[in-house]
């Protein structure tokens, strides 16, 4: 995720995190707040350890329910942003602002403009010192730090930093005879440092003025659901994980905050989700995406490079990802070196581990399975049940390897910060289940890791303990 220098005036806001300790696949049901806070047509409330955010009107009105219903947090993530990201680029936030401004403003269509105005002034209306370029920079956290700053350096001939697109992600989707009835399953956890994952819990409902209605997760003052796991009411299911060594970058090219936004509100079809998101590809953010439509029971697996963007689909199958590419010409082209065949790194051995479970479990595939995969301390490399950055709940912060593929030194803390299930029938009345915080259910804790770990004092001032919730329900319409 982003990175920059912090303000002592923004570190004295909050989050409120409500997490509650419970067995790994314990589901309890969670007492929403009894006075939920509004804003015209939108409202909030906290539940399992997320806050759920309802939008609802034009680009303006959803823009300022979303700014107005989180300001606090959304001054809270900014300051997390701008010390990551300074820490890791050595460009300040004028930097971003500036890039935001001149690269991305002019291809960002007029009603995100409009809806990333909106947030500015809802968060301005509580007292929050933003405006729209910060904003723009925030929904730009990860392709800017990570995908265009490469390029720039090395257009500039700048040797450091060195900079690789942090990995984010372990999912699955499957259909036919791999799932239990037959009906679509989706999983993903989001990995990410563990300060912008204690704030990466959003639960949105966007009932916007055109396009389709939309359940998804994400982060406060962000138009898209970031990590990528929605279902929208035209019945499709969406998801990525990252890939890993990607580089490439147009200068010329959407956003893909904008286009992965676009994609989920207007696509009715998995044909027509492809269409949109390559449309003005800039290479940002490069992802492999899992689609499902439920109406069909199609899956398709989109590995989204800048260059190769070959597309796979199956009615009777399953598509796995754990941030490592699939395909030889993108490999070959698009990446910094991967290699395919080394078992030892994060990505291969996580592959390794989703077949198994794929194959092990064919035709009894559902959400409760997902939830126990999604939860998973299994090394494929060692043989051994211990969480590290190569299970699919990952924790970097017990790997004495890090990821180098990543830059994660040894102990970072970064690993799955949240987990999402669906399937077709859940998808059906736009809901999914989730949950905050490790899937595995342990609890992260700042201070005794501060203690073991020193080098990372830096991050004082943002990472707080992130304590997991319960896997919790979430549909359109919660109150």
């Amino acid at each position: 995720m982003v990175r920059l220098l912090s303000r002592a005036s923004f570190l004295c806001l909050f989050c409120i995190f409500l997490s509650t300790a419970s067995p790994v696949f314990a589901r309890r049901a969670a007492t929403p707040s009894p006075t939920p806070q509004t804003s015209g047509a939108g409202y909030r409330f906290d539940r399992g350890g997320w806050k759920y955010v309802h939008l609802e009107g034009t680009p303006a009105q959803i823009g300022f329910q979303h700014g107005q219903l989180l300001a606090a947090e959304i001054a809270d993530l900014l300051a997390v942003i701008k010390l990551e990201t300074q820490h890791d680029t050595k460009r300040d936030w004028t930097f971003y602002r500036e890039a935001g401004r001149k690269m991305l403003w002019p291809h960002i269509d007029t009603e995100y403009q409009q809806e990333l105005e909106g947030i500015a002034k809802g968060a301005q209306s509580k007292g929050i010192k933003i405006d729209v370029w910060d904003v723009v920079a925030l929904n730009a956290g990860i392709e800017l730090p990570d995908y265009y700053v490469p390029w720039l350096n090395k257009s500039e001939h700048a040797r450091t930093p060195v900079i690789r697109p942090e990995g984010h992600c372990s999912a699955f989707i499957a259909t036919g005879s791999f799932t239990k009835g037959g009906k679509i399953v989706v999983a993903h956890n989001n990995w990410s440092t563990y300060a912008d994952g204690e704030r990466w819990t959003v639960m949105f409902d966007i009932q916007p003025e055109h396009g389709h209605r939309m359940v998804m997760d994400g982060e406060p003052g962000v138009i898209t659901s970031q990590d990528d796991f929605g279902v929208t009411d035209a019945g499709l299911i969406i998801t990525e994980t990252t890939i890993t060594q990607f580089v490439g970058w147009d200068p010329d090219g959407k956003p893909e905050f904008v286009r992965s936004r676009k994609a989920m509100q207007y696509a009715s079809s998995i044909d027509e989700y492809v269409d949109i998101i390559k449309e003005g590809n800039n290479g940002g953010y490069a992802n492999d995406w899992l689609v499902g439509d439920r109406k069909t029971g199609e899956i398709a697996y989109l590995e989204l490079g800048l260059k190769n963007t070959p597309l796979w689909r199956s009615k009777d199958g399953y598509f796995i990802s754990s941030n490592f590419p699939r395909d030889p010409a993108l490999i070959k082209n698009e990446t910094d070196g991967f290699d395919s065949s080394d078992k030892s790194n994060s990505m291969n051995a996580r592959h390794l581990t989703w077949e198994g479970k794929i194959a092990s479990n064919k035709g009894k595939i559902d959400v409760n399975l997902a939830q126990e995969f999604l939860s998973n301390h299994e090394d494929s490399f060692t043989g051994k049940v211990h969480a590290d950055a190569r299970t699919l709940c990952g924790h970097i912060d017990a790997d004495p390897h890090g990821v180098p593929e990543w830059n994660d030194p040894p102990y970072y803390p970064d690993g799955a910060v949240t987990g999402k299930v669906t399937d077709s029938d859940l998808a059906a009345n736009l809901s999914l289940i989730a949950r905050a915080g490790h899937p595995c259910g342990e609890d992260f804790i700042a201070a005794p890791f501060f203690v073991a770990h020193p080098e990372f004092d830096y991050l004082k001032p943002i990472l707080k303990d992130m304590k997991a919730g319960p896997w919790t329900k979430f549909s359109a319409g919660d109150k």
